[in-house]
């Protein structure tokens, strides 16, 4: 037994090589206590390991501070976190005690199924610490969800125990009017009056008997497989059960949740990646050609992309390369169809499109985001990483066109009715959400909220435009627009007025609805023509570039302020 303890208290380090170790035999000793008996070690254990899942699956330092918060506060401890792009250092202290831990995240990424399911095990975590929940107002899918992480499509078990507690409901409700029918009938049947008189006791024992049965079908939850019953102690006496969760279910919940399996295969994320930067071309104006040549290189470099970040090789590296495989891909296939008709060689600027899947959409919001909170270190981290990868990404496409002699003047519009357009708009909008969503890891039905959300404030955006709007006053509208869209549906599913298993960040709604809006084709231009040394045309794309991508967060930030109390003051 002890042999097993110990080695379930090491298995909380053994995947995190990057992270400081800690000193094993405080949490080993408590490995089978409840978590808010444990000593400051093992809950610091739990607290920093959340923080660090929430931070590799790329959300920004004050959700991991947030979260990591949410954890501390049912176990009695304060938390003070340094949080930055791939790094945690945390103090925790419960008064008596206080513990530090760092760890150090070997690169980043996007994950946002991960972010949702944090969110539901700080709500079930909280719940069983006796504090109420954050996150979600139906606790029970919470722990509906924690019990079944085994699952591959958590997003069909959430939709399965919603499903589950309006038929209890139902059922409660359709109890409790027999019961009072019964009742009614009763009465009737004795030629009572309403108010007077003696009620049978079997009625009086039918309503209680439907009033347990409502109470037990609001109040019943999935529940961890604890011990139930009272084991015998070495007296011979009854044992009292032991309270609450222990720090090896956490653990066990944590463990399941960092290492599930992509919800997407390579090929999938290709296809899903190809969609999105076809519809992409046709929002900034492409004509069919370039929609083909974007869906084909843009979906093998996505393929490629999955498969090598597989094997753990340096993201640059991998940026670089599979930029300039779908670059040639988009240039082959179009000189492959002008074979057959020669306007198919006109579309220079196509390859742009097929690039436009490595727009680090994610860090780029986040970084602003975290900077509207004060939080410098983290976003200036964040927006460097993007710059990293932006500076790759153009210039494979700059070493391809070059290659092939390339001259991207920009797309031609294909002259369309209005309506027509704006119809085409709306659907390719959300195509292209849809696509970058499933590039994101989100389940289905979040990738389908994104995309409405995306729908309306892309096609919203580029109306205005087209009206006379400033393209960056435009960017700033259509942010500000998703992020009360996205709250404005999360505060509707803790209404009770959509189900609750469609409760989703904002972060994991509002990032891939304007990710789309990223002004990836003025980021390539200012490298193109950089490349030409044409310093006037290189310094007038990036102004344009920087212009619309800092209105993107400061929209999403203002959204916030509007309708969340802790983003408006500063306490």
């Amino acid at each position: 037994m002890q042999e097993e303890v110990k080695s379930g208290a090491t298995a909380v380090g053994k995947y995190h090589s990057h992270s400081i170790p800690l000193d094993m035999e405080d949490i080993e000793r408590d490995w089978d206590k409840p978590i808010a008996d444990a000593g400051i070690a093992a809950k610091a254990s739990v607290i920093v390991r959340v923080g660090m899942l929430d931070l590799g699956a790329g959300t920004g330092s004050f959700r991991v501070r947030e979260m990591m918060h949410r954890i501390a506060y049912p176990l009695n401890v304060h938390v003070r976190a340094d949080v930055n792009l791939t790094d945690i250092q945390a103090t925790c202290t419960d008064g008596k005690d206080r513990i530090t831990e760092v760890v150090n995240l070997p690169t980043t990424g996007v994950n946002t199924e991960r972010i949702w399911l944090l969110e539901h095990f700080a709500d079930w975590f909280s719940v069983n610490l006796g504090t109420g929940s954050m996150y979600h107002r139906e606790t029970k899918v919470s722990a509906g969800l924690m019990q079944h992480l085994d699952m591959r499509d958590a997003s069909q078990v959430s939709a399965d125990m919603a499903k589950r507690l309006r038929e209890e409901r139902h059922h409660a409700r359709v109890a409790e009017r027999a019961a009072v029918e019964d009742y009614e009938a009763a009465l009737a049947s004795r030629g009572m009056a309403s108010g007077g008189g003696e009620v049978n006791e079997t009625v009086i024992d039918a309503l209680v008997k439907a009033d347990g049965r409502g109470d037990a079908a609001s109040e019943q939850a999935e529940q961890l497989d604890l011990p139930r019953g009272r084991e015998r102690a070495a007296d011979g006496k009854l044992a009292q059960p032991e309270r609450g969760i222990t720090v090896r279910d956490v653990h066990k919940r944590l463990d399941m949740i960092e290492r599930r399996k992509p919800l997407y295969s390579p090929a999938l994320s290709g296809l899903a990646s190809a969609c999105a930067c076809a519809s992409f071309v046709f929002l900034l104006g492409g004509a069919p050609y370039d929609m083909i040549g974007a869906f084909v290189g843009a979906g093998l470099g996505q393929w490629l992309r999955r498969r090598l970040f597989a094997h753990h090789l340096n993201q640059f590296f991998v940026t670089f390369v599979c930029v300039a495989v779908a670059a040639f891909a988009c240039v082959g296939t179009l000189r492959l169809i002008g074979l057959f008709n020669p306007l198919a060689l006109q579309h220079d600027t196509a390859y742009i499109g097929a690039m436009l899947f490595v727009i680090p959409g994610f860090p780029l919001i986040t970084g602003g985001l975290d900077m509207a909170k004060i939080d410098f270190p983290s976003g200036v981290q964040r927006v460097m990483y993007v710059l990293c990868i932006i500076l790759m990404a153009t210039l494979a496409g700059w070493m391809i066109a070059s290659l092939v002699h390339l001259n991207p003047q920009g797309f031609e519009s294909p002259n369309l009715n209005p309506w027509v357009n704006g119809a085409l708009r709306a659907l390719f909008a959300f195509i292209g959400v849809w696509g970058f969503s499933m590039m994101f890891n989100s389940p289905q039905r979040m990738c389908l909220v994104a995309a409405t959300i995306g729908m309306i404030t892309d096609t919203l955006r580029l109306e205005l435009v087209d009206y006379g709007l400033a393209p960056e006053a435009g960017a700033f509208i259509g942010a500000m627009l998703a992020g009360l869209l996205a709250s404005a549906w999360r505060s509707a599913v803790r209404h009770g007025m959509l189900p609750p298993h469609l409760g989703y960040p904002r972060i994991c709604l509002t990032v891939p609805s304007i990710v789309i809006m990223v002004p990836g084709m003025y980021m390539y231009q200012a490298m193109f023509h950089l490349g030409q040394f044409e310093t006037l045309l290189a310094l007038d794309w990036a102004f344009r570039a920087f212009m619309v991508i800092i209105c993107l967060p400061i929209g999403l930030a203002m959204a916030r302020v509007i309708t969340d109390k802790s983003w408006r003051y500063d306490v």
